[in-house]
């Protein structure tokens, strides 16, 4: 066991935002922390790893305890890193204590080839440690493992001398991330770590942390990573925490069932409560009852309530319809570039977009972070301009736009004046029922739209979608910033919208549920993907398959095609053939030669930690010496060879 909590609670102006949590993390498990914006999550993350007190019961119970020795990562939401440093610098601190054991070894390796008697073996002690402790953690591929995951994290392309302030937010959060992937934490903490995360690099970190070593615990509103990594799904709700075994797609089911045992139990004991207080508010006065009601009020005050299930909460409500029908062919872009900026600043993102959406479509456009998605959704709306190629709407068509910046929204309107702006013949009761549909009621509707959490500005952008009846939606980013229960009310409004759909989504859940067709653009191509993200994913790899068969049989015309190359070189002199052989010959007993030498190298440094040899000075010197001379001889003969090889 790495966490076990007991009996915590935390308050805010005396009101629990926690209460009487109990949770464990066993070695070897990865935990989905899931719950509504403003539950606590990111508080119970802090009070974890000791960054938050907690608060005790009246008893003075409660604890937070951590196994000894436990190495615990966190990464936040907004996690800081040297900006001064380079990449590679700021990667090899999560090797520091390693580097510093190799250049002690270095030091070591000197004093046992120069000193006799006790330094030496003391040195050599010293030595035989910290090189079991050196290999028992890789230490020999720190390269390869900073290489591995800076590839992985989309940092292939980018020179690793490269300074850190030079990068941008979602480049510093990547990068953060990676550095933590390679501290490798016993328990490693991620607060939303999809977040600026394209979708090879996403398919790439859930590969990863399945064969990660130590346990997770991850906070995440990305269904799709949690069904694929997560051993047990832990719910905030009301301020207790419920654990369920298995996956997220488990833990509805779960949590299904288990709501409806509590509304049972709950609608029981409702009656058993309405039965006592009708018996005690009848029989309290009467002389000859009293004290049976006074027992039955006693029976009352003691008994444990049971909490009425949060299912039962009132979800939002998102109705999406429209009423008139556009033509058949919805859009027609044709051999438009998308430009950013102007000027000296200006960039191309993508050379030439072409784009057919027709009536009733539901499509996804996807592709790396920064090729121009959201600029693509502007620009088809004239938002932003075009300078080639053509771009054709239909007949009919109507538009509903949702920006994932909010951006229509004016930040010094309030809630219900965003709504009467845009549609002036609604009534304020009619703008109140419509709001309440999302959840935004009472005193809400009188707040500034700049006070809005990200959540409820969202909420907000669906109402007004939803009375502007377009029938064609384009979305940018829509479930960002909002909880899980919203993301299912508005997948399933989606789902079941007759009109067109036009997305950007990095939600592959989403993606799944709603998508009909995905669009994959990048800079110089534009592809067509008939089905939802599983079928364009089987797509993806059909593809890639294909790809790597065609250059397995590029390489094996490219060999045939050297064989016969050989085969017709049959000018040369008879000096030039003896050479060749002559070298051919050397470059095989050089490869024999250096076979055996790494094979005494790796037989020395084995017989140099073991404690018969340490124990013998004399025994220790000679080896130490053996061992100089092998690795002198194994670098010349690695230089010849290099100088031999064609």
């Amino acid at each position: 066991m790495l966490i076990n909590v007991s009996n915590i609670y935390k308050y805010f102006n005396g009101v629990p935002l926690l209460k009487d949590i109990n949770f464990t993390i066993e070695n070897n498990e990865t935990i989905g922390l899931i719950g509504t914006n403003g539950c606590g999550k990111t508080t119970f993350l802090n009070i974890l790893t000791g960054q938050e007190e907690f608060d005790k019961t009246s008893d003075g119970l409660g604890s937070v305890d951590v196994a000894n020795n436990v190495n615990i990562g966190y990464l936040h939401q907004n996690s800081g890193l040297e900006t001064a440093s380079t990449i590679k610098e700021e990667m090899l601190k999560a090797f520091s204590k390693l580097l510093e054991i190799k250049d002690r070894m270095n030091q070591l390796e000197k004093i046992m080839s120069q000193e006799t008697g006790p330094a030496q073996q003391y040195a050599s002690d010293e030595y035989a440690k910290l090189l079991s402790y050196f290999e028992a953690r890789d230490g020999y591929r720190i390269d390869v493992k900073i290489r591995q995951v800076l590839n992985g994290m989309g940092f292939g392309n980018t020179p690793t001398d490269r300074i850190i302030s030079t990068l941008s937010g979602g480049e510093k959060t990547r990068l953060a991330l990676a550095k933590l992937l390679l501290e490798e934490p016993d328990l490693l903490i991620l607060d939303e770590p999809t977040n600026h995360l394209d979708f090879t690099t996403l398919m790439w970190l859930e590969d990863y942390l399945k064969s990660y070593k130590g346990s997770i615990l991850i906070v995440s509103h990305d269904r799709y990573f949690l069904n694929k990594l997560c051993s047990r799904i832990c719910e905030i709700e009301n301020g207790r925490l419920t654990s369920y075994k298995g996956n997220y797609s488990a833990y509805l089911v779960q949590k299904e069932q288990s709501s409806q045992r509590q509304l049972k139990e709950y609608e029981m004991q409702q009656k058993e409560i309405s039965k006592l207080e009708d018996y005690i508010v009848r029989n309290k006065t009467r002389a000859s009852t009293a004290k049976m009601a006074k027992s039955r009020q006693h029976s009352l005050d003691k008994m444990e309530r049971v909490e009425k299930p949060v299912m039962y909460t009132k979800p939002p409500k998102i109705k999406l319809a429209y009423d008139i029908e556009p033509t058949k062919d919805i859009l027609e872009v044709v051999s438009c570039p998308v430009t950013v900026g102007d000027g000296a600043g200006k960039k191309t993102l993508i050379n030439s977009l072409d784009m057919h959406i027709r009536r009733g479509e539901h499509t996804a456009i996807i592709g790396p972070n920064g090729i121009g998605k959201t600029s693509i959704l502007k620009m088809v709306q004239g938002l932003i301009p075009h300078e080639k190629g053509n771009i054709i709407w239909g007949g009919n068509v109507k538009i509903s736009y949702f920006d994932q910046e909010h951006a229509m929204l004016d930040p010094f309107d309030t809630v219900l004046e965003s709504v009467s702006r845009r549609f002036p013949n609604m009534t304020e009761t009619e703008i109140r029922k419509s709001l309440g549909a999302v959840l935004i009621t009472g005193e809400d509707v009188f707040k500034p739209v700049s006070v809005l959490s990200g959540g409820e500005k969202a909420k907000l952008c669906f109402c007004l979608m939803a009375l502007n009846r377009g029938n064609v939606l384009v979305l940018d980013e829509p479930t960002n910033h909002i909880d899980l229960n919203t993301k299912e009310v508005l997948e399933g409004a989606l789902a079941e919208f007759e009109g067109t759909i036009i997305l950007v989504s990095h939600d592959r859940y989403l993606l799944n549920k709603v998508a009909n067709r995905i669009i994959e653009v990048s800079e110089d191509n534009t592809a067509m993907y008939t089905g939802n993200f599983d079928r364009y994913a089987d797509q993806k790899n059909l593809e890639r398959r294909e790809k790597e068969a065609a250059l397995d049989a590029e390489k094996q015309q490219r060999i045939e095609e050297e064989y016969k190359a050989k085969k017709q070189n049959q000018y040369r002199t008879r000096q030039q053939r003896a050479l060749d052989a002559q070298r051919r010959n050397r470059i095989t007993q050089l490869e024999k030669e250096i076979e055996q030498l790494e094979s005494d190298i790796a037989m020395l440094e084995q017989e140099i930690s073991s404690p018969e040899v340490s124990a013998d000075f004399e025994v220790m010197t000679k080896k130490c010496t053996q061992l100089e001379q092998s690795r002198n001889l194994l670098e010349e003969k690695m230089d010849e060879w290099a100088e031999l090889e064609p």
